[in-house]
């Protein structure tokens, strides 16, 4: 399932939470992952792909971690 990150809303944004999150639901590697939460928090919206028993943690995360999304696929 493909979702994009349209932005983050948090006052104080958690990078090493969004990254560690990213590593896990969308299977990338560190390096990736803290580019892509990089980009996302300077506003950019950033596609991703969840694998399928990860859909459903990966709302809770991102509503948890306060970012705004849409699915696509």
């Amino acid at each position: 399932m493909k979702i994009q990150l349209n932005s983050c809303d948090a006052p104080r944004p958690d990078h090493r939470a969004i990254t560690k999150m990213l590593e896990e639901m969308a299977m990338m590697d560190n390096g990736t992952a803290r580019e892509t939460t990089d980009i996302l928090l300077d506003g950019s919206p950033v596609e991703i792909e969840v694998g399928g028993k990860n859909t459903s943690s990966a709302y809770r995360a991102l509503r948890k971690l306060h970012i705004d999304y849409e699915l696509l696929d």
